[in-house]
């Protein structure tokens, strides 16, 4: 059974979400998306909890949950993400963790757990004051089936390697307890082959996932992960992560890196950004204009701690695919500037949107395997030659940087973008920014 796989989201609960965030709509989105396994989100949180319990029911003993009464439901996973605050060498780590369950009472079970290192019921994705090791500890004594791995890797904050109040290698986050940890979440910001440039990273999966906080689709299962499973299984898709198993773990569904929020750094507070890793180390990490501390980048974090060059591949790498939002892509080829989300969710692009996935099939195969020719006659020629260039990765992208998105150029963008893209040595900042 083929399964794409969005296994970290959040609910309504967490901050930052939209109130949309329940169940159903959630399975909706999920379908028009393609997706048929999806984590729960934030399974510690007593009313969220309350929700699963109440609307989902175990699709046989497969640790898998589906929608009652609910003829088209995706499958949902028990997942959650918690962060927690340690110090070690000196400094405060903050990092975020995702966990995965075989059922709703193993969560319920740590959430009482859990709850002793930190108030579960203030936000879906609770901070805890527990040294990562101490989670994974507490995790696997409960249940020798439950998942742990690191969010978003990279990401600045928050993350194992991030850049502020990150650390430079799996033990010294998990300690005596990195045994247990066998993938890492990349995040947006990066790809597998940045990840591959760190040799000692080779023996954990690299997961993909859209850490959603909104169920439309161009949030929703943005990144994900690819199974062929012998039948719709927890313990098995476990298994398969544990293995490494590329005949059951296919690939991963990636957006470009450098659409990420932080691929590059920059100070979006001055509006310096983004700036490449050769100049931000002319810089000093230190804005221009008010001399304060640069959003150190991603690839730049990836750079410190790489011990190979770009464009490495090691053997038995899970392959990988590159794929943008449909409804971004949509409203490209329209020429519409999408710098409020809220544009994304325009009728005139929706309805489009609507017409592709009823006559050609949910977003995956639309953006992966529809012929070109087809989703010109549903949507028109610009819009089949995006995907076209998407497909061959062709496009070209300004960097994100300090929690600005990428931004896809096209014909009718500005010199300014043209000149971010085509930056080099002989470039100087000043350059860059007119």
């Amino acid at each position: 059974m083929r399964i794409y796989a969005d296994l970290q989201i959040h609910s309504r609960f967490s901050g930052a979400t939209s109130e949309k965030m329940t169940l159903r709509e959630i399975a909706y989105h999920a379908n028009l998306k393609g997706l048929n396994l999806i984590g729960t989100g934030d399974a510690l949180h007593p009313k969220w909890l309350n929700e699963l319990k109440t609307e989902l029911k175990e699709l046989s003993t497969s640790g898998f949950f589906i929608l009652k009464e609910e003829k088209a439901s995706p499958l949902f996973v028990c997942q959650t993400e918690v962060a927690t605050v340690h110090e070690y060498a000196g400094k405060t780590r903050r990092i975020h963790h995702v966990i995965l369950m075989p059922s709703l009472e193993i969560a319920e079970q740590l959430s009482e757990l859990l709850g002793k290192f930190g108030d579960i019921s203030t936000d879906g994705r609770p901070v805890l004051n527990a040294s990562p090791a101490e989670v994974v500890e507490i995790v696997m004594n409960l249940d020798k089936d439950n998942f742990v791995f690191p969010a978003h890797a990279w990401t600045p904050w928050w993350s194992i390697f991030g850049a502020i109040g990150g650390v430079n290698r799996i033990e010294e986050c998990y300690e005596d307890m990195s045994h247990h940890i066998y993938a890492i979440e990349t995040g947006l910001s990066s790809d597998p082959p940045m990840n591959w440039r760190v040799s000692w990273l080779d023996k954990y999966l690299l997961i993909s996932s859209s850490d959603s906080h909104s169920p439309y689709p161009f949030r929703l299962g943005r990144e994900a992960i690819v199974f062929e499973l012998k039948m719709p299984d927890y313990h098995e898709m476990i298994d398969a992560m544990r293995q490494k198993d590329t005949s059951r773990v296919l690939m991963t569904l990636e957006v470009p890196p450098s659409y990420g929020k932080y691929h590059w750094s920059g100070h979006r507070r001055c509006g310096i950004g983004p700036i490449p890793p050769r100049e931000a180390i002319r810089l000093n990490y230190r804005c221009p204009r008010c001399g304060k501390k640069l959003t150190k980048g991603v690839e730049d974090r990836v750079e410190e701690l790489a011990d190979r060059d770009a464009g490495f591949r090691p053997e038995g790498a899970i392959d990988y695919k590159y794929v943008l939002p449909l409804q971004e892509l949509i409203a490209h080829s329209m020429g519409i500037d999408y710098a409020l989300e809220s544009k994304l969710q325009s009728r005139k692009i929706w309805d489009t949107y609507i017409e592709l996935i009823n006559k050609l099939g949910p977003e995956y195969e639309i953006v992966l395997n529809v012929p070109i020719g087809m989703i010109a006659k549903v949507a028109g020629h610009k819009l089949a030659e995006l995907i076209n260039k998407m497909r061959n990765n062709e496009l070209k992208i300004i960097p994100g940087f300090d929690g600005v998105y990428g931004k896809l150029i096209i014909d009718e963008e500005t010199k300014k973008d043209r000149q971010a893209v085509q930056y080099d040595k002989n470039h100087h900042l000043e350059d860059y920014l007119t």
